[in-house]
């Protein structure tokens, strides 16, 4: 995000400065606008981090504050560093072009890869907004079949220590020997139906198949026992927690039913189902926070319902087809091999909530970018049809560069040989080249192209909602865009 923030704020800088404005004049304008989108921006990736903040884990909680850490500090450093280096550095921010661009920044001429992906969307929106969302929701589709768990010491490279001894102890004796599933009784253990359910779940345990040996150890003065008794498979695997539900609904009530004593399952195992199932309980919880408050903010900043409607869809869209990506990888296997994964039986239960958070933010974060553009335009001509255009033309290289540099990053992680590091890798980086290129290039100009005036709809009854304005102003009339039709094409009839 550090890189994306700078990348924008020196982007509009340069784009002002060739439209000849000073230095301090660009970076006034710059600050007036890019830095606002930037601001706002990284308040939305905060807000979508902070649905983690809700769920009751420390896995989640120190994932959630160090990543809104590390935006906030990201943001903060854009808007006052970026600004004061650049008024030190000037034009001098050019040096050492890896291309010399000759046209002026931000004109049709100065992006002509750009102009004409614009022209293909814009010309066939209804073709490009279908064909698209086939794509994203066909990449979503095998998110339907998604089993979460974790990655045990199976999934390791076969050359590490502790899989080594995981795979002799599974052999000789019980893979889940250092694991075992734990069955904490408190209450009199002496009493003789107490003794009884004891002796019923060990017979139950032994008729299991699934578990090993199970050994009984009293307190002293009688008042507990723990029955612990090993697992035959990896102890995060789905057969192991499948034991848990089974101890849980059918031999624990059916040994110490009327006892009088309380019996609960523990161990590695059990917690493992436990945060399953707290994940999946906070999971509509989160969404709806993250969702609800995205919500409220683009349609202050934006004033519109429109707009944050389609943010949300699109932004779904893009997460959806990650999701379904992941699980057509790793749990189905479809290029495992050629990709160099792994293929396991389940995707890291705690994954999907990530992933949602971060990609949601990010997602967001390119959507005010290109939007920003769009409605400065659209505020200074009033053409719905050329502001789109103009605002995919001036941000549709610039979203694509820092996508891709994400890309690099979060290939990195899943270049690695842990499982869990491949599928969040694999996951970030698919989901932002979905969404910088798809998403962004024909999703958003397709549906805004169709919808014309109807994006900045806001009922009367909201009319009252501050106007922001994330775009800005920029304070000299040569930087701002001139009216007309000059992107090649005429608007539609009601989209001008």
């Amino acid at each position: 995000v550090g890189i994306d923030y700078s990348l924008f704020i020196v982007s509009r800088y340069r784009e002002e400065r060739s439209h000849g404005l000073d230095k301090l004049e660009a970076i006034r304008a710059s600050g007036a606008t890019a830095s606002r989108a930037v601001f706002f921006s990284g308040t939305t990736v905060v807000l979508a981090l902070l649905g983690l903040l809700i769920l009751p884990t420390t896995i989640f909680r120190s994932l959630g504050a160090g990543a809104i850490f590390v935006v906030v500090v990201a943001m903060l450093a854009s808007l006052t560093l970026l600004p004061a280096l650049l008024g030190l550095l000037g034009d001098r921010v050019n040096s050492l072009r890896v291309f010399r661009r000759k046209r002026s920044t931000g004109t049709e001429e100065s992006h002509p890869f750009w102009d004409r992906i614009t022209h293909g969307v814009m010309r066939r929106p209804v073709v490009s907004l279908v064909l698209s969302a086939a794509l994203l929701l066909g990449a979503a589709y095998s998110y339907l079949d998604i089993d979460t768990g974790f990655s045990g010491v199976s999934t390791l490279p076969k050359d590490t220590e502790s899989r080594q001894a995981f795979d002799v102890l599974d052999r000789e004796f019980a893979g889940g020997l250092n694991s075992p599933v734990e069955v904490v009784v408190d209450g009199d253990v002496s009493a003789p139906a107490t003794k009884t359910g004891i002796e019923d779940l060990q017979a139950a345990l032994a008729s299991d198949g699934t578990f090993g040996p199970a050994r009984v150890e009293v307190s002293e003065g009688e008042e507990a026992a723990v029955i612990s008794a090993p697992i035959m498979a990896d102890p995060t695997s789905e057969a192991a927690t499948a034991t848990i539900e089974r101890l849980r609904e059918d031999y624990v009530p059916a040994a110490f039913d009327g006892t009088g004593a309380s019996v609960l399952v523990g161990g590695d195992t059990a917690f493992n189902k436990d945060f399953f199932d707290l994940a999946s309980d906070y999971t509509p919880i989160v969404f709806a926070f993250v969702l609800g408050l995205s919500f409220l903010l683009l349609t202050v900043v934006f004033r519109s319902i429109v707009v944050p409607i389609k943010a949300i869809i699109m932004n779904l869209l893009s997460v959806g087809a990650a999701y379904g990506l992941i699980v057509l990888v790793f749990q189905k296997g479809f290029g495992a091999d050629l990709l160099g994964f792994q293929q396991v039986e389940s995707i890291e239960a705690w994954l999907p909530l990530f992933l949602f958070s971060v990609l949601f933010g990010l997602s967001m974060d390119y959507h005010v970018f290109l939007l920003s553009r769009i409605r400065e335009h659209y505020d200074a001509t009033g053409n719905n049809t050329e502001s789109v255009a103009h605002g995919l033309r001036t941000t549709g290289g610039l979203i694509t560069g820092a996508a891709v540099i994400m890309v690099a990053v979060f290939g990195g992680f899943a270049a690695g040989d842990l499982v869990m590091l491949q599928q969040m890798g694999f996951g970030l980086a698919v989901a932002v080249l979905l969404d910088a290129t798809i998403v962004r290039s024909v999703l958003v100009p397709a549906s805004m192209r169709l919808l014309g005036n109807r994006n900045w709809y806001l009922p009367k009854w909201l009319q009252w909602l501050p106007d922001i304005k994330v775009e800005g102003a920029v304070p000299s009339a040569g930087a701002r865009p001139e009216a007309g039709t000059r992107d090649g094409f005429e608007p539609a009839a009601g989209q001008v």
